[in-house]
């Protein structure tokens, strides 16, 4: 299995990346019973990353519903919903012909299901609800007597003691849970990643867990264990990273207005200045063009010893 250098591949993904697990996987979510002949399941993942530079989302299409799958590792984000809104977005353009959007009859399109599988360390519930409409500024029922826009995530925590039986009912998700358990305790104790990745695939073989794809990708999987954010530790650097990208966020925010003003200031200015430049082309008295142009005297003056083929001097360097 090759790796891709900018977007790794975590466990999660490898191991849903086919439809029988997916299936699987579904039915135990969904109480449904599709078979590999009704669903009628299709990958369709797109290339890039999600979160952090890992590629721990899956996206398949089953029984004419789209289904975006998502591990997180991390905290729970608010966000969740708007950055699904935006992810979802791509993948019905991959789904449809852009050209057809200009047509007038009804395209008709999958039926969207949003699921995230927590796995972090930190206390979450057993199964809760993100909205889109929770982010609105104003509450939509205020202004509106219908939601206009909405994107509903369920999220289900898988960690062991927090997991509903219905975990059990996937045993490829069950055997998952266990070995990032047993994997996680071995960390905490302060056994070193490798020897923890390979304590804990014996483990899961003598459990009847993943024995199957552990035993055909082992080697494989040290190397994507080893290159994602997976342990306690880095867990806890992924909140910081999280915090800080939110900062710097918001001083990009801070960043474009200050840029978009400065832009407007030197706008303004090089207007005034070309303004002054023709009037004392045309021998207009100094006076006038300081109340005409808003300049003072000495930007005034200056542009009398520059060349008009030359830039004029800015205040806002």
């Amino acid at each position: 299995m090759p790796f891709n250098k900018k977007h790794k591949d975590t466990v999660f993904s490898a191991l849903f990346s086919n439809e029988p697990a997916l299936l699987e996987l579904y039915n135990a979510l969904t109480g449904a019973h599709y078979t590999l002949e009704t669903a009628n399941i299709k990958i369709n993942t797109l290339s890039g990353a999600l979160y952090n530079g890992l590629k721990n989302d899956v996206s398949f299409t089953i029984d004419g519903k789209l289904v975006v799958l998502i591990e997180h590792q991390s905290s729970i984000n608010a966000n969740m919903p708007f950055r699904l809104l935006l992810y979802v977005s791509r993948i019905y353009e991959k789904l449809t012909n852009r050209k057809d959007t200009y047509r007038e009859r009804l395209i008709k399109i999958p039926f969207p299901e949003f699921i995230v599988l927590y796995n972090g360390t930190k206390d979450f519930p057993k199964h809760q609800t993100l909205k889109l409409s929770d982010a609105f500024e104003q509450s939509p029922m205020r202004i509106s007597k219908h939601i206009p826009l909405e994107l509903v995530v369920d999220v289900y925590n898988i960690n062991r003691d927090k997991s509903e039986p219905w975990v059990q009912k996937s045993p490829t998700l069950s055997g998952y849970s266990l070995f990032v358990s047993y994997y996680r305790e071995l960390l905490t104790k302060d056994v070193k990643p490798k020897e923890a990745f390979k304590a804990t695939i014996e483990y899961c073989k003598k459990h009847n867990a993943l024995v199957d794809f552990l035993t055909q990708n082992s080697s494989q999987e040290i190397n994507m264990l080893l290159t994602t954010k997976f342990n306690i530790e880095e867990a806890k650097e992924v909140w910081r990273e999280e915090a800080l990208e939110e900062g710097r966020e918001e001083g990009r925010e801070e960043g474009i207005e200050e840029g978009i003003k400065k832009g407007r200031e030197y706008g303004e200015l090089h207007k005034a200045q070309f303004t002054a430049r023709r009037m004392l082309d045309k021998g207009y008295p100094l006076a006038d063009i300081i109340e005409l142009t808003g300049l003072s005297k000495p930007e005034v003056e200056i542009l009398k010893t520059v060349s008009p083929r030359k830039k004029v001097p800015s205040r806002l360097r």
